[in-house]
């Protein structure tokens, strides 16, 4: 935990008391600081209260003796109407800030050189923060690794001199973190998101601009229109920046070249790594993540030998696009966490050979976008409730079965897949639908497929089946 010291003896109010929510409380508490806290859902206050931490309707306290209200990123603070709480805390003039904001402040009171890599984008930020984090943590660096990725930033280890803090920021997190100033700044892209929570597509834009614009460092994909104004915004500021593409020559900064990444600089260019047989690294969108994840270490003073062994031995984020099983030609993927069309692109669009295990809860405009992959499907095994929608959509252009559960689907593919005698395959779980028609979250889908899998005669696990790790 990282104590809240900046705040001792001042009172704070809190709103929003989920599992951020409560580790913010007992950082604060622990800190030194007189919290009230509070939340609409009952449960979430009588769990509070059962801890230990002080709560109040927070229409009932004094605003005026607040020094700080912490709100959690959940809760609406502009979009589509500011939540009442917010009212209040305006109405007294006191400063809202999130978890985020209260980490950077510790940070700057206790170790402000401490390297700090802050990373956001509408896709790629988790696999890019986890790429990162293995980077550091394989090359023998103390790292802590936390944020919207899912360990909440004041649960960490307290800042101190050279240990290294790799974090994961949703747009609703940069919103509540006013002074957030990474040493190392990414933004990956952007493409309308959480429009719902921010307005517009330009608002959007410029809080996701903010963790760039206060980073010693700004590391910008340019290959939307938006991040590339924010790159020339950025540097016509004062700040370094290092452009990064997946689709475009750059003079200066990382750009992939198929699945090679060139360092610009200059006018030079140089070749500083090959994703070419990296499973957890396919496709073009990982390029882009592996060039940010190169440019911000390198950026933090991390030796080109040691990200280049990263690389090459980064297990992948669990559940999406990870290898976790192989028997002879026949990779199998988990990509459990593509729960959409969209979500799922990325992963049919880095194998040449598909069995495709899809299906569950359906999405609006199911899996039509889909279609320009389809000739890299060899069978698809349809799951869940979603199962006759997507075999009308697939009609002839793929051959499919409707396998009903992922038990049946898995047994079947892997059959399919083993008589293929095409040079390499994949059996991939890429649903392209919400789990809960038969699975509790797609963590619990993915933890099922790596489970069967792990069952089959003859495979070789890549990753351990409790612990998704390598």
């Amino acid at each position: 935990m990282i104590p809240v010291t900046t705040l001792k003896d001042r009172k704070v109010a809190l709103f929003g008391l989920g599992g951020s929510g409560f580790a913010t409380a007992r950082a604060l508490i622990s800190g030194g600081a007189e919290v009230t806290a509070w939340d609409d859902n009952p449960d979430s206050v009588a769990k509070a209260e059962a801890e230990g931490i002080r709560t109040e309707d927070l229409h009932n306290i004094d605003w005026s003796q607040q020094a700080l209200f912490v709100l959690s990123p959940g809760v609406p603070l502009t979009h589509p109407k500011p939540h009442w709480t917010v009212d209040l805390a305006r109405a007294a003039g006191v400063d809202i800030v999130g978890d985020v904001e209260l980490f950077v402040r510790e940070r700057r009171a206790y170790a402000p050189d401490c390297p700090f890599i802050a990373i956001t984008g509408t896709n790629g930020k988790s696999t890019t923060t986890a790429l990162i984090a293995h980077i550091l943590k394989s090359a023998g660096y103390d790292t802590q690794l936390g944020g919207n990725i899912g360990t909440a930033v004041l649960t960490l280890e307290p800042p101190k001199a050279e240990r290294y803090y790799v974090v994961e920021c949703s747009s609703y997190q940069i919103d509540l973190a006013p002074t957030l100033d990474p040493s190392a700044g990414i933004l990956l892209n952007l493409t309308p998101d959480h429009l719902d929570r921010h307005g517009t597509m330009q608002h959007y834009a410029d809080i996701k601009e903010r963790l760039v614009a206060g980073s010693d460092v700004a590391i910008v994909g340019v290959d939307d229109s938006h991040s590339a104004l924010i790159a020339d915004r950025v540097e016509r500021a004062g700040v370094k920046v290092i452009r990064i593409s997946r689709r475009s020559v750059l003079a200066d900064g990382i750009y992939a070249e198929g699945t090679k990444l060139i360092q610009a600089a200059g006018g030079a260019r140089l070749p500083f790594a090959d994703l070419d047989g990296i499973q957890t690294l396919r496709g073009s969108h990982n390029a882009q993540n592996a060039a940010a994840a190169v440019a911000a270490c390198l950026a933090v003073g991390i030796s080109a030998d040691h990200i280049r062994a990263g690389l090459a031995s980064f297990p992948g984020l669990k559940h999406r696009m990870q290898p976790v099983g192989q028997r002879g030609r026949v990779v199998f993927v988990n990509d459990s966490k593509a729960t959409n069309a969209d979500a799922a692109a990325p992963a049919l669009s880095s194998y040449d050979r598909i069995y495709w295990i899809a299906g569950g809860l359906p999405k609006a405009g199911g899996i039509t976008t889909l279609a320009p992959y389809f000739p890299r499907i060899a069978k698809a095994y349809l799951i869940g409730e979603a199962a006759a929608e997507f075999a009308a959509t697939l009609g002839e252009a793929v051959p499919y079965e409707i396998s009903g559960t992922l038990e049946r689907a898995v047994a079947h593919a892997a059959a399919d897949a083993e008589r293929d005698e095409s040079a390499a395959s994949a059996v991939m779980l890429s649903p392209a639908c919400a789990s809960f028609d038969q699975y509790k979250n797609f963590e619990v889908r993915g933890e099922a497929f790596v489970g069967q899998v792990a069952a089959l005669d003859g495979i070789t696990m890549l990753i351990g089946p409790a612990t998704g790790e390598k």
